[in-house]
C-alpha cells in the first residue's frame, strides 16, 4: 500500500543528448498528427506517489513524480502509464548507478487514539449474564503500521513489472500486488495488457492518498455494501486479479481502462493451487478520463468509472462443507459514477460520486433457489466525498475529506431508510523534513471521526455509532 519515490537524471555525453533531441523530435511529430494539443510528459502540481527506488534510478527529485508523496502528479502518471519508462537509456533493467538500490520499504511508527460510542457492553464487565448496556470503548497507544516492501521496474523493454509483499503489523505477510504488464503493443501506446493483481484504474487513488489512521485510512464510498449484507464483500479500492487493457495519450491527458476481474475482492488461492475463492463468474471494471489545461489554474482532469459484477448466492457443498470457488446461482451489482482531479493553484480538489446496486437476493442474503420476503427489493444507494489538499509549500500540505453516504432503498421495506447512512470527516497535515531520491520523511498528524445510523444493536433501537481516530507518526521510505 505504499508506492513510489521518482528522480529522473539524464547524463551529458553527446550520444545521449542526441538520443534526447530525436526523441523530442519525434513527440512533435506526434503532436503536430495528434487530433489533441499535446504535451510530451508534462509537469503539473497534482498529487503523486513514488518509490524511492525509481528517484535513485533515474536521478530525478521527488517533486518531478509527486506533490506529496506517496500521491502522483500528471509527469509521475504518465511514468507509470508508459511502463515505469522515460525512453532513455535508464530504462534498460540492466543499467545501474553506483547508488540504484531497486526495492523500497515503507512503515509508519506512530502513536494512536480509537474511540467508539454505543457498543454493547456487559453491565458488570466480565459477568456475561448481566444485562447488556450502551458503553464507550477507548483505546490508545504506540503501534505500528503495516509494512510494504515494494519492487517495481521493467524486465525488458515495454515489458514492467510490479510486486508488493506487505505485512500487518503482526508480521502476517501477503501480495498485495504482483503483476506482469506488456507496453505499447504493436508500437501503441493505446495498448498495453497487465495481468495479476492490481490496483484498480481509480483516478482517485486508495493506495496513494494522504490519510492514514483507522477511521480515516479509507473511503468509506468505495467499501460500504448495506447494513446487514453478507453476500457480498466487495471494496473498489481494493487491489483485484484479472487482466487489463489500458492506453493513454502521449502526455496521459487521455485514459481508458478496461478490466476482467475475477470474481473474488482480490483474493487468490487457498491450500490448494487449483482452489479459487471464487470461481464461474467474472466482473467487469471501465474507466474513461480526460484532463486539460486551464490557463494558471493548472491541469484538470475528469473521468467515469462503471464497475460490473456478480456473486455467487448458492454454496455447493462436500459434507456440509462449502467448496471453495464452486459457488452458482450468481447475481448481480454494480457501482458507477463520475470522479475529478482539480487544481487552482496550490488548492487541489478532488471530488467523487457513486451509485450503488445490489440484487435483491445479494441485498436480502437468500440464495438464488430461495424465496424472497414479501416486499423485498434492490437496494441502492448514492455517496460521494470532496476531498482537499493544499499545498503551502512541497515540505507542507494540509488534507480535509467530508464524505457522506446515503440509501435511497432498503432491501426489506420495514427497514428504516436511513439504516446504514454514514458521515466522515477527516483533517490533518503532513510536513515532509526530508524528501530526497534516497528516503523521505512525512511527519503526520490526522483526527477522523465517522457517524453511522444504525450500525450497532444494543439496547436502543436503530443507535447511532460515533467513532474516531487521533493519529501522529512519522511514514517514511527508503
Amino acid at each position: 500500500m505504499f508506492k513510489s519515490f521518482m528522480k529522473c537524471g539524464v547524463g551529458a555525453q553527446s550520444s545521449l543528448l542526441r538520443s534526447i533531441l530525436m526523441f523530442i523530435i519525434l513527440i512533435i511529430a506526434i503532436i503536430l498528427t495528434d487530433s489533441q494539443s499535446l504535451y510530451a510528459m508534462p509537469l503539473h502540481t497534482a498529487n503523486v506517489r513514488a518509490i524511492p527506488a525509481f528517484a535513485r534510478k533515474y536521478g530525478l527529485p521527488c517533486s518531478a513524480c509527486h506533490t506529496a508523496w506517496p500521491e502522483l502528479n500528471n509527469f509521475g502518471q504518465t511514468f507509470r502509464d508508459n511502463g515505469y519508462q522515460l525512453n532513455n537509456d535508464h530504462d534498460s533493467p540492466i543499467f545501474q548507478d553506483p547508488g540504484y538500490f531497486p526495492i523500497t520499504f515503507r512503515i509508519t511508527p506512530q502513536w494512536h487514539r480509537e474511540s467508539v460510542n454505543n457498543q454493547s457492553i456487559d453491565s458488570i464487565p466480565g459477568d456475561a449474564t448481566s444485562p447488556q448496556i450502551n458503553g464507550r470503548s477507548t483505546q490508545h497507544g504506540f503501534d505500528l503500521s503495516g509494512f510494504d516492501m515494494w519492487a517495481t521496474g521493467t524486465l525488458y523493454k515495454n515489458i514492467s513489472f510490479s510486486i508488493l509483499p506487505s505485512a500487518d503489523s503482526s508480521g502476517s505477510f501477503h501480495f498485495e500486488n504482483a503483476f506482469i504488464r506488456f507496453d505499447n503493443l504493436k508500437g501503441s501506446r493505446w495498448l498495453n495488457l497487465r495481468l495479476g493483481k492490481f490496483e484498480l484504474d481509480n483516478m482517485i487513488s486508495e493506495k496513494r492518498f494522504l490519510f492514514l489512521s483507522g477511521e480515516g485510512g479509507s473511503y468509506q464510498s468505495y467499501h460500504f455494501v448495506p447494513a446487514g449484507e453478507a453476500s457480498n464483500a466487495f471494496g473498489l479500492g481494493d487491489n483485484q486479479i484479472g487482466m487489463e487493457l489500458a492506453g493513454h495519450s502521449v502526455n496521459s491527458y487521455t485514459r481508458y481502462s478496461v478490466a476482467v476481474l475475477g470474481s473474488n475482492d482480490g483474493n487468490s488461492g487457498y491450500a490448494s493451487s487449483t482452489a479459487l475463492p471464487a470461481g464461474r463468474s467474472y466482473d467487469t471494471y471501465l474507466t474513461f478520463s480526460q484532463a486539460f489545461q486551464v490557463g494558471k489554474l493548472g491541469l484538470q482532469r475528469f473521468g467515469g468509472y462503471a464497475y460490473i459484477g456478480q456473486r455467487p448466492t448458492i454454496a455447493l457443498t462436500q459434507g456440509g462443507v462449502a467448496i471453495p470457488g464452486a459457488g452458482y446461482g450468481n447475481k448481480p451489482f454494480y457501482r458507477v459514477g463520475f470522479s475529478g482531479d482539480w487544481n487552482f493553484g496550490k488548492l487541489e480538489v478532488l471530488p467523487f460520486l457513486l451509485h450503488g446496486y445490489e440484487n435483491v437476493y445479494l441485498g436480502s442474503n437468500i440464495p438464488a433457489n430461495g424465496t424472497l420476503p414479501v416486499g423485498a427489493a434492490a437496494p441502492t444507494w448514492n455517496s460521494g466525498f470532496v476531498e482537499t489538499h493544499l499545498h503551502l509549500s512541497p515540505q507542507f500540505v494540509f488534507t480535509n475529506r467530508v464524505e457522506l453516504i446515503r440509501m435511497s432503498r432498503q432491501a426489506d421495506p420495514t427497514t428504516p431508510l436511513n439504516n446504514g447512512n454514514i458521515e466522515a470527516y477527516s483533517v490533518g497535515y503532513r510536513w515532509y523534513p526530508i524528501m530526497f531520491s534516497r528516503a523521505g520523511i512525512a511527519f503526520h498528524n490526522e483526527y477522523s471521526i465517522v457517524k453511522t445510523q444504525g450500525s450497532v444493536v444494543g439496547p436502543s433501537p436503530q443507535p447511532t455509532t460515533w467513532s474516531n481516530s487521533l493519529m501522529a507518526g512519522f511514514d517514511f521510505a527508503f
